[in-house]
């Protein structure tokens, strides 16, 4: 949303009602409030009388924005980062040193609790409309009184206070004539209501006649609202709103569920019945804006009708629809009227001297700036001795700035204004002074000197009106030079997007380290308050959700129960409350209940899965999540668990590690399970490498990149940006690589920004969502959107590689159609994964940019996928419809091709290095859905069978089939989950997009799928033809053409829906299906090129145990096949066509087919055969206007070359961690002091380096510390501290051979083609119902071992125990022991007479060669 905006653009205008529409005399109205107040505290509670007079220069106290702090009786004005800018007890001005000693430059206390002044809390209250403002002068004399009585009295005036607001402003006062306030308007409107400008009169008309809904929502009740509506706009006041809601007990209006209150009729002004749905227009009370805006979407046809709302309050107005209701919202700021010291000339034409004896006796107007607090928008901070002070934004107008669209001093001032007048908009793109209309704030131009604020933004800004014009041109060429540097920044950084991940190079300050440091936790906790605000928000409804029900949340104690399902859950959901932890520290039951879910994780002996121990997907879910929470809370364990939880990471990325060489994902490239598992294992290797465990953490970090860096090279083959396994597997694919991407800049400085591929990814994401943003197109193996995100995917794309608002927009419009309730909802397991990063990579000064072409259909073909789309990302509405077709190669063409031609040999051995298990036997398969509806999809995450997809099977079959007499395509597999693609036929599987095209509104695709079918049926051609006539009529032509001995008898046909049921119908002989959506009918009917239509079974078909759907239901057509050329034509109608006529005529090399409807008529003219003499495809003629589907515009492929010096490019990024390491061994070796710890510390750096060097290293090491210590720091310092990696011997060359050994090893074993077991494989991230338990290997994270050495020893043998030398010793002594014991026995015990004595030497002699064998062996492996 960074463009203009324009009431023109919006379908539905809201108002609130006091102080909006209806606009009151501030001083009168202020102080009947006050009074109302006041008499009730002193009648009723016993307070001191005094308060009933009221100086006037006491208003000047009154200022919006205040926070009343109720322990202390303090008032506090906040700057932008919750320092109290100014402060007074009671009225009492502190000073600024009173406030440095009582607030210091620290935030106040309860900032984080604060939300756009939505928060309302026991401990403290903001005061924001002119409603409240004069209880704050109240309150402030209250404290005054109570300070005088008793110096030491306890402030716990509030609950008076509020029971005289109820007694005053309660539901029932107006009609009662109960208090003070309602009577006293009622007896004299005229003097507290302000009468409504006539051009505000004409203006609201002009709206109304323009087609707008008018809404009108107030807090007020019905008989309140009525006297004002009359008083300002007529008796007839009611002809103007097209529905009035009263009593709407606002900001609870706009909350979410669970909290919504139901809609009342109104009867009298009395409430009536409660309504369950809001059905009509009308005058109701109470309500929910949820219910409301479903009336919206009936009242306008639009799935998501534009709302703006216009209010004063940030608290009940602006913060809760634009958070909330995610509407436009206009603030009626007076304070923009007012805010300076007015000059005599602004403000009355007689000068002072002639005012007399009424010369300032009316008191401040609310609006006007006070004296004691300053300026409503900004004020100044002292700096320190001989600086300019600096001019800071206040709490409140940053607020105005993040929630509302524009800001506006009344209504009166747009009034005259055509209704497509385009605003500037409040965005961090534009300048602070952006925003406000007619003219920014005076404050904001008052300092001119100062020139910009504080955070950066600028300060001034020269603007004119009709009225004045003033031009501030002082400082002009600094001003001008600055801003060739700021846009010279810009484009720098949008050139290099590694900038916005700065490199650490080692420099870490404990913890938190993985993806911010600790000194970035501030400015994280601000962003949550305002432009994260709506990420922060879906955080904290996380955290509720699991606090309220923590049973089902928390992780089991009983391994048994850890372990019986897939429980990806658990590490899932770590990360998202371990942020909110981080951003909220304040709430300890949240961080209780991390640290509690910790403790439960590391309890258990393993992360597998009973039935999946030869899976380590959940592991690195569990690992992942638990070593993201070890980062973000490592300040809030005790030792204790800082300790316990490291080693369980430990142990968990050491066997990851050991698992990488014998498992798939360790050298299956670009499938999903590659990047979870690696990102787990890296970022356990990155905690490790923080605590000072290098050794473990090099060999860890350097397996992962060599994995990692080889599919990123291959990922350049892939020139669409897709990725084979489809969009829900994408997404699992993405969470992680983005995630690697984001680590190996930050510690490595490994720069991926500017993949080719990653610049084409948007368009995957963008161009495969369903109209309404609630789907995806379902290829592969599926849900019905996405798997993890993609809101964290999309802004991590805008941030670092497009910069344009595009993956922000699209994130947006994904979380605002997210599905609520059945079918598409993301699941408990995956709905929180991505927070946490979204959070972290979200750019709000990019704004929400929708692609140029919004709006438009398109058609988007993915070479490598094989996938065409059309009208992806659209509004769900009448006549957008979305089509898909699939034909392309198995895997996709680069992972295809790089089998198939033998590319990069010293990778790749043909397909065991890829996994196409979650592709579908899909070739040539088409999904539709008309006006967005669903009407053919894709059958989703279910058995590998061709049936199950929308394309054909033949009979006889001529192999083995899993449904005989029928054959299906060469993928299909009869005994496994997953799709069969190493071996035989189904290793060469491809289909073919042939054409694809888009003339004068008719699409028209060609897909050939012959090679996808057994050779051995004899099929010539099998091509499919799509023609969308109309966005409701979608022509499909199978050609099935067969060679001259080809066995083949029938062909059938599978259309799909998974949602809804098909039902048959028949019309004149022509044989059809429909199914019933909300709409209408979606219908369908079919016959062949003779004319002939066969009746088809309709059916469902449920999935086997163990799929996470239920099943699908279908059509299933059979044609009886002619040689050469069988045709078969299938028509899909949507609700708003009625098709008249249908008819088909052919021949070998064309085929007409005639479609009239009740308002079009249709003759489309396919050339479906061999013969390249004609130019064209097809022809259509659509109400007379001829379209040509030219042949010079059919798809031509052309194959990707090899990466050049693809080894060097991986080598050549593996050489960046190396360095990182050695500096972090040089700085843990400068941080230890005293003899025993750099002792302990050295030798643990060095236990894999030769030991014959190693206490002579250590000795040189320790030296050159003490020099270093004894010169201090200084330039010198750096040079001596560079000899402590050279002192030694190179701690990793010993690591790296040690590395290198077993990794050829493992790479010998895994070269050999063994026969791999599918379901071991591709065992999968869903959660499945029902699950059968078997007996499983033994855990695999050990527990009850002491120590990190012991604890490691799952990743690697432990290191010896005894130094060598002492081990050099003991073998010397022993060889002599034995020797002598060996003498004695030749000699003096050879004559003893005593079996046993005789008995006894051997046992001795045999205990003390088993001792030398091990000592021998101890020391051959310290190299002693």
């Amino acid at each position: 949303m960074a463009g203009p905006f324009s009431l023109a653009d919006c379908e539905v205008i809201g108002f609130d009602l006091d102080h909006t529409l209806c606009r009151y005399d501030l001083v009168a109205s202020s102080q009947l409030i006050y009074e109302s107040f006041a008499e009730y505290l002193v009648a009723e509670k016993g307070y001191d009388k005094e308060l009933l007079n009221v100086p006037l220069e006491s208003w000047d106290f009154c200022c919006k924005g205040l926070v009343m702090d109720m322990e202390d009786g303090n008032f506090l004005k906040l700057a932008q980062d919750g320092t109290v800018l100014r402060a007074s007890h009671g009225t009492k001005h502190l000073t600024s040193e009173e406030i440095l000693e009582k607030y210091g430059r620290r935030e106040w206390k309860h900032f984080k609790t604060m939300s756009g002044m939505v928060s309302r809390s026991a401990k403290y209250y903001v005061y924001d409309n002119y409603f409240d403002l004069p209880g704050a002068l109240l309150c402030a004399r209250i404290v005054d009184s109570l300070d005088q009585s008793n110096a030491s009295q306890k402030f716990d005036f509030w609950k008076d206070m509020v029971a005289a607001i109820q007694h005053n402003y309660r539901t029932s006062a107006f009609k009662e004539n109960c208090g003070i306030y309602f009577p006293e308007v009622k007896r004299n409107p005229d003097k507290y209501i302000q009468s409504c400008p006539e051009s505000v009169k004409k203006w609201l008309r002009k709206l109304k006649d323009s087609g707008k809904i008018l809404l009108l929502i107030t807090s007020s009740h019905s008989d309140y609202c009525r006297l004002l509506c009359e008083h300002i706009l007529g008796n007839d006041f009611a002809e103007l709103f097209d529905i009035v809601i009263t009593n709407a007990l606002k900001p609870g209006f706009f909350s979410q569920p669970p909290n919504q209150r139901p809609f009342r009729t109104l009867e009298n002004d009395e409430e009536q019945e409660t309504l369950l749905s809001l059905d009509k227009p009308g005058w109701y009370s109470q309500g929910n804006a949820r219910h409301l805006y479903e009336l919206l979407k009936k009242m306008t046809g639009k799935l998501e009708p534009k709302v703006v709302y216009f209010g004063d309050s940030m608290h009940s107005d602006i913060f809760s629809a634009h958070h909330y209701s995610h509407w436009e919202t206009v603030l009626i700021l007076e304070e923009l009227r007012g805010d300076t010291i007015l000059a005599p000339s602004e403000t009355e034409a007689e000068p002072l001297g002639k005012k007399g004896k009424y010369e300032g006796h009316h008191p401040k107007s609310l609006h006007a700036i006070s004296k004691q607090w300053g300026s409503y928008f900004v004020d100044t901070v002292a700096a320190a001795e001989d600086a300019a002070e600096t001019l800071v934004k206040t709490w409140p107008c940053t607020c105005v700035s993040a929630y509302s669209t524009i800001a506006i001093p009344s209504i009166e001032s747009i009034a005259d204004l055509p209704l497509d007048y385009r605003f500037t908009r409040f965005s961090s793109k534009n300048s602070i002074t952006a925003g406000y209309f007619p003219k920014p704030p005076r404050s904001f131009s008052t300092h001119p000197s100062l020139g910009y604020f504080e955070d950066g933004s600028a300060g001034t800004e020269t603007w004119s009106s009709d009225v004045t014009m003033r031009t501030h041109t002082r400082g002009a060429p600094s001003v001008f030079f600055i801003h060739v540097i700021c846009l010279a920044l810009v484009y720098t950084t949008d050139d290099i997007p590694s900038t916005m991940v700065p490199f650490v190079n080692a420099n870490y300050d404990s913890y938190p380290m993985l993806y911010f440091s600790r000194g970035e936790i501030q400015d994280l906790r601000f962003k949550a308050a305002s432009t994260h605000q709506h990420i922060s928000a879906r955080l904290t409804e996380a955290v509720q959700t699991m606090l309220s029900n923590p049973f089902e949340y928390l992780p089991p104690w009983d391994p048994k129960d850890f372990s019986a399902r897939w429980n990806e859950i658990y590490g899932n959901n770590l990360g998202a409350l371990a942020m909110f932890c981080l951003l909220h520290p304040e709430n300890t039951e949240a961080i209780s209940m991390a640290k509690d879910y910790m403790e439960r994780m590391a309890a258990q002996p393993s992360w597998l899965v009973k039935d999946a121990p030869w899976d380590e997907v959940p592991l690195a879910h569990s690992l992942v999540g638990f070593a993201t929470a070890y980062d973000f809370l490592y300040n809030y364990l005790t030792k204790s668990q800082q300790e316990r939880f490291l080693e369980v990471i430990a142990n968990a990325s050491g066997y990851m590690y050991e698992a990488s060489y014998r498992r798939g994902w360790g050298f299956q490239y670009l499938h999903n399970h590659q990047p979870t598992n690696c990102v787990a294992l890296l970022a356990g290797s990155l905690i490790l490498m923080n605590q000072g465990y290098l050794q473990e953490a090099y060999v860890w970090t350097k397996q992962v990149l060599a994995i990692m860096e080889k599919s990123i090279v291959l990922l350049q083959e892939v020139t669409d940006g897709s990725l084979y396994e489809g969009v829900a597997y994408s997404s699992y694919t993405t969470r992680s690589l983005f995630q690697y991407m984001f680590l190996v800049q930050r510690h490595f400085d490994i720069n991926h920004f500017k993949h080719p591929w990653l610049k084409q990814h948007f368009a995957f994401m963008y161009r495969t969502v369903l109209p309404g943003f609630q789907r995806t197109v379902a290829i592969a193996d599926s849900n019905y959107n996405w798997f993890y995100g993609p809101e964290s995917q999309l802004v991590f794309l805008d941030k670092f590689v497009m910069r344009n608002g595009s993956g922000n927009w699209l994130a947006d419009q994904i979380r605002r159609n997210r599905v609520l309730e059945g079918p598409g909802t993301p699941s408990k397991g995956q709905r929180w994964c991505t927070l946490h990063t979204e959070f972290l990579w979200y750019d709000a000064s990019l704004g929400l940019v929708p692609p140029p072409d919004y709006g438009i259909p398109k058609l988007h073909y993915f070479e490598d996928w094989g996938v065409v789309t059309y009208g992806s990302a659209l509004p769900a509405e009448v006549n957008r419809p979305f089509l898909s077709f699939k034909s392309g190669k198995l895997g996709g063409r680069a992972i295809f091709d790089i089998v198939h031609r033998n590319k990069y040999k010293e990778w790749i051995r043909g397909w065991r290095n890829f996994n196409a298990g979650h592709e579908h036997p899909d070739q040539n398969s088409f999904t539709f859905a008309p006006n967005g509806v669903p009407f053919v999809t894709e059958a989703l995450y279910g058995p590998k069978y061709t049936f199950l997809n929308n394309v054909l099977m033949f009979a006889p079959a001529v192999s083995k089939s899993c449904f005989y007499p029928w054959e299906g395509q060469v993928t299909e597999d009869c005994s496994s989950k997953w799709l069969k693609y190493k071996y035989d036929l189904a290793a060469d599987c491809q289909g073919r997009v042939v054409a694809a095209m888009e003339r004068g509104g008719i699409v028209f695709v060609r897909g050939e799928g012959v090679g996808a079918y057994n050779p051995r049926l004899k099929l010539k051609s099998l091509q499919r033809n799509l023609l969308l006539l109309h966005p409701q009529l979608l022509l499909l032509v199978d050609q099935i053409h067969l060679h001259e001995d080809s066995p083949l008898e029938a062909a059938t046909s599978f259309f799909h829906n998974v949602d809804v049921p098909f039902e048959e119908t028949v019309i004149d002989n022509v044989h059809g299906a429909f199914i019933r959506q909300r709409d209408g009918l979606y219908k369908m009917y079919w016959m062949d090129d003779t004319g002939n239509s066969e009746k088809a079974v309709v059916a469902s078909r449920m999935y086997p145990r163990g799929y996470p759907y239920n099943g699908t239901n279908y059509v299933n057509v059979t044609t009886h096949l002619r040689s050469p050329i069988t045709r078969a034509v299938y028509l899909f109608i949507g609700p708003s066509l009625d098709v008249q006529s249908f008819n088909v005529h052919g021949n070998s090399q064309q085929l007409d087919v005639f479609i009239t409807t009740g308002e079009h008529a249709y003759a489309a003219y396919l050339w479906t055969g061999e013969d390249k003499s004609h130019s064209v495809f097809a022809q259509v003629i659509a109400d007379r206007q001829k379209i040509l589907l030219e042949r010079t515009s059919a798809v031509r492929n052309a194959a990707a070359s090899e990466v050049r010096d693809y080894v060097g490019l991986v080598e050549q990024n593996l050489q960046h961690f190396k360095p990182v390491f050695q500096q972090l061994e040089k700085q843990i070796l400068s941080r230890v002091r005293n003899t025993d710890s750099f002792r302990k510390t050295a030798e643990r750096l060095l236990q894999f380096s030769d030991k014959r060097q190693t206490e002579e290293a250590i000795d040189r090491i320790f030296a050159i510390s003490q020099q270093q210590q004894q010169q201090g720091r200084g330039k010198r310092n750096r040079k001596v501290a560079k000899g402590f990696v050279d002192a030694g011997p190179d701690i990793f060359a010993q690591i790296e051979v040690n590395e290198r050994k077993v990794r050829q090893k493992a790479q010998t074993l895994a070269q050999k083609e063994l026969p791999v077991d599918e379901e071991e494989e591709m065992k999968d991230l869903l959660d499945f119902a029902d699950i059968t338990y078997r007996e499983h290997k033994n855990s695999i994270l050990i527990k009850g071992q002491s120590g990190l050495a012991q604890m490691l020893a799952t990743a690697r043998s432990s290191a010896p125990s005894v130094s060598a030398s002492y081990t050099r010793l003991f073998l010397i002594l022993n060889i002599v022991i034995f020797f002598v014991m060996l003498a004695m026995q030749l000699t003096w015990f050879q004559k003893a007479k005593s079996l046993h004595g005789q008995r006894c030497l051997y046992a001795v002699l045999l205990i003390d060669s088993c001792i030398l064998l091990w000592l021998y062996s101890s020391c051959s492996q310290s190299q002693c």
